[in-house]
């Protein structure tokens, strides 16, 4: 029997400041993402610290869900699920795969599979952090590197139809790439926005493999989950060095998408949307929450981040739910 896309309950994600072991008691709770050093020593599957700086207080990211949580650990991956979502990260140690790309071939290839066995076969959404990513040169950068190892890692599972996802730098010296998903037991829809080239048809001068991710994805319950979005027109990057208009360019990419995403031009930033700021200087970081909570004030959450993004001209990132 088909089900249709309406057939899961949207997941409830937000951002709090309460302990690690008050939200872990909640029997809903599918995924707790620690940014800061607070979460650094929380034994339990469904926790994961990214080492990023939250710019303010120490924050978690909790997905709920809509009913009991099961979680566990298989080798070197972390699961959770309530039977409609999945929580699943890897976190690859880049010296025992020979690098940034093999860790990131090995990352995509343990967390494929494991996915593709689950109740939740449909990965939704991929977030992935590395330390140093603008380091190197040309094809010698970091981020080009982990680009090739992620491409071989899902080589056999998409060639055009990807997940929404966000690739971003840590500054904490420890070479580990981390990635996590969210999975589904049924699938959303990949959303292109019209004012950008698709990720994976960028041509040859960003690299000898694409980025391979689409810029949104429509939940099966019709959230709408925001790829990691900047400054970019075409595939070109634009306002070098201007904070203030890379930030406006990245909300039109945001806006436009959501129109694209949601079959609508009245779609807007604001109650139900919960987002994401990474920030390549911390000094950007009043300017910045100033103009997004201008845009839209009745946000139900912003998180602000330092780290590099994927492009050294680019200043600003935004990813994030909506609806």
């Amino acid at each position: 029997m088909t089900e249709s896309p309406g057939s899961l309950q949207p997941l409830r994600i937000g951002y709090t400041r309460d302990s690690a072991a008050s939200i872990l008691a909640e029997p809903d709770v599918l995924a707790v993402i620690g940014f800061g050093a607070r979460a650094a020593h929380a034994d339990d599957a469904r926790v994961l610290r990214v080492g990023l700086d939250a710019i303010g207080a120490d924050t978690f990211e909790v997905w709920r869900a809509n009913g009991p949580v099961r979680s566990g650990r298989s080798g070197s991956l972390a699961w959770s699920t309530d039977g409609d979502y999945g929580f699943v990260a890897i976190e690859a140690d880049e010296t025992a795969h020979g690098g940034i790309a093999g860790a990131a071939e090995h990352a995509y290839r343990e967390l494929i599979a494991h996915v593709h066995s689950s109740a939740t076969p449909h990965v939704l959404r991929l977030w992935n952090y590395l330390d140093a990513i603008n380091l190197g040169d040309g094809d010698d950068e970091r981020y080009r590197h982990f680009c090739v190892g992620r491409a071989r890692g899902m080589a056999e599972t998409w060639s055009t139809s990807y997940p929404a996802a966000t690739a971003i730098g840590r500054r904490d010296g420890v070479r580990v790439l981390q990635v996590y998903a969210l999975t589904a037991r049924i699938p959303g829809t990949p959303v292109e926005n019209p004012r950008q080239v698709s990720a994976w048809r960028y041509p040859r001068e960003y690299g000898p493999a694409a980025p391979t991710f689409a810029r949104g994805m429509t939940t099966p319950a019709r959230q709408f989950l925001i790829s990691g979005t900047a400054a970019v027109v075409g595939s070109a990057s634009q306002h070098r060095g201007d904070i203030r208009a890379q930030l406006d360019e990245t909300l039109a990419n945001v806006g436009t998408l959501l129109a694209a995403g949601r079959a609508g031009a009245g779609e807007r930033l604001g109650a139900g949307s919960v987002l994401k700021v990474y920030l390549r200087q911390h000094t950007d970081a009043a300017l910045a929450e100033s103009i997004v909570r201008e845009r839209a004030p009745s946000l139900d959450g912003l998180l602000l981040l330092g780290g590099d993004i994927c492009r050294r001209e680019l200043l600003i990132e935004i990813d994030g739910v909506h609806g």
